[in-house]
């Protein structure tokens, strides 16, 4: 780990291992449990990790190791049903319960000296959410690290199936905890087996081949796309935030599938006046903790240290640091988002994409979108290797994306906060999806993504329906001479599923319709927009 990150600080401790201890759930279910300590004599307080991914590579050394080495005991635990554990895993249903189990396992223990925190990423963010229902009075500290409070939110956008993701999480839940050549072998044959399970009519089952069996679960999650289905009732753990004390540091990346959930919960901790940080950097929910581990791994420590240890000398002044895309470089900020005015900036006939305001709502242009050649997902907030910034020159060479250009800029602009698209759009079907993304389009002609976001929407007639679409949130800069770009489609596939055209279940669709999409001038891209000079004119055009 040393070599690969030459920034990890240096052990202060030697490190001791007991593995396989059993802690008893409440229902007497066997949780197994490696418990990592320094060799030193002292009082040390102790973390909680709990996880459905095993308890060896790479969470041994990230976790176990790293953090005892820096003075914690460390309880690295499977969750039920994986690693070992007893009982049946299920998507959230048991996470609450468990943990609060652990926490009275440790009371008993003769080296735990009373004083606990909580860090991990994704879904070890999960279950800290879930033990903060009812925080134990030892909790003092949160580390949530690119994770999740919303199961829904993870595998739906507007009761769209995020289908790549659910794939790769069904991978990850399946084959991570039996270690890694498993969970890499699953991965590759999902890899190859990809377009033909995510092709598939009826989408239903289709994923069997790929991942090597039937998991109910993950039938359920495709099956239930509306958030106030039964189902979900108690996934969301979003108002856990709403009520928090516990001091909790939030840990995301720009390209992050889990992005916009961190920031609602950084949002709902701050108007609840738990004392919280937040970090984003320029990563993917995986390379967070690759590329940006020395950052990650320093933050976290940080935080643990300030409220384990009474130790605030390594914790930054300012509540927010962000990674400014574009410009390289990061950026302390006293809120997120900062306090930026919102402007829209419109389409024309032309392809241009200007400051001007329409003067009526009239069509403005149109294109097919057929689900039988789906338009391809590039990049963006994935949970796999292809996330992240890429040159959508390829993509936006297709009959069935329309993009919007705006000038080359005469000053650098700075767009900082949530970015949204507000459309007015008929269609001949009366069914659609729309994709939308910004772009930063360089002096060469490069187009990258910068965000982007999914709507459904239904019509009626030729009168347009009128849809805000949230675009997730940014800190990007765009350089002098570069050009902002908005990108608009009729899908993201396999990011999201197909809609068939003809308002049946994407999941269980045999028929395919085309449907003809027209935008309307009243649409608008919605930026939080900082100009540096007058270099933007209010009538500037591409």
């Amino acid at each position: 780990m040393r070599a690969t990150w030459r920034r990890l600080p240096a052990k202060l401790h030697d490190v001791g291992w007991e593995p396989g201890l059993v802690v008893p759930a409440a229902d007497g279910s066997p949780l197994i449990t490696d418990h990592y300590f320094p060799r030193t004599e002292g009082d040390f307080p102790t973390l909680l990790v709990r996880s459905p991914y095993g308890r060896g590579v790479p969470w041994s050394p990230m976790y176990g190791l790293l953090f005892a080495e820096q003075g914690f005991h460390v309880i690295l635990q499977s969750c039920r049903g994986t690693g070992g554990s007893g009982g049946a895993f299920d998507l959230w249903r048991n996470e609450a319960a468990d943990g609060q189990a652990t926490v009275s396992w440790l009371r008993e223990q003769p080296w735990f000296n009373g004083t606990l925190g909580t860090v991990g990423p994704s879904y070890l963010g999960y279950v800290q959410w879930a033990l903060a229902v009812d925080p134990p009075p030892e909790l003092k500290a949160m580390v949530v690290q690119v994770g999740m409070y919303d199961p829904y939110a993870l595998f739906h956008a507007d009761g769209v199936l995020r289908l790549e993701t659910a794939l790769a999480v069904g991978v990850g839940m399946t084959y991570q905890h039996q270690g890694m050549p498993p969970f890499l072998r699953a991965t590759l044959r999902l890899q190859r087996r990809l377009r033909d399970v995510t092709t598939a009519q009826p989408l239903r089952g289709a994923y069997v081949s790929a991942l090597g069996g039937e998991l109910p679960w993950l039938d359920d999650v495709m099956t239930h796309p509306d958030p106030k289905d039964a189902y979900w009732h108690g996934a969301s753990l979003a108002q856990v935030a709403e009520r928090l004390s516990v001091p909790t540091s939030l840990i995301t990346g720009w390209h992050d599938a889990l992005a916009d959930q961190t920031l609602e919960q950084y949002d709902r901790l701050r108007k609840a006046g738990c004392e919280t940080a937040l970090l984003v950097g320029p990563w993917t929910h995986t390379s967070a903790l690759q590329q940006g581990w020395p950052e990650v791994f320093a933050e976290s420590l940080s935080w643990l240290r300030t409220h384990l240890y009474a130790d605030p000398s390594g914790l930054r002044l300012t509540r927010v640091r962000v990674h400014v895309g574009g410009e390289n470089a990061w950026r302390d900020l006293e809120e997120w988002p900062p306090a930026t005015a919102v402007d829209p900036w419109f389409p024309t006939a032309q392809g241009h994409l200007t400051r001007q305001p329409p003067t009526d709502s009239a069509p403005l242009t149109s294109f097919r979108y057929d689900p039988a050649d789906p338009t391809p997902s590039l990049g963006g907030p994935l949970l796999s290797r292809t996330a992240g910034p890429r040159d959508n020159r390829s993509l936006e060479a297709r009959d069935d994306v329309l993009t919007f250009t705006g000038p080359p800029l005469t000053e650098p602009v700075d767009i900082l906060g949530p970015v949204s698209a507000r459309l007015s759009i008929s269609t001949d079907t009366g069914h659609a999806d729309v994709f939308t993304r910004l772009c930063d389009v360089d002096p060469q002609g490069r187009s990258v993504n910068i965000c982007d976001g999914l709507g459904r929407l239904r019509t009626d007639g030729q009168e347009p329906s009128r849809i805000t679409v949230p675009m997730s949130s940014t800190a990007h800069r765009f350089a002098i001479g570069h050009r902002i770009r908005w990108q608009i489609s009729g899908g993201a596939h396999p990011r999201y599923a197909r809609n068939p055209g003809t308002g049946q279940s994407p999941v269980d669709a045999t028929t395919f319709t085309p449907v003809r999409i027209t935008l309307h001038t009243d649409s608008a891209l919605m930026l939080a927009m900082h100009a540096h000079s007058s270099g933007l004119s209010p009538a500037g055009n591409g």
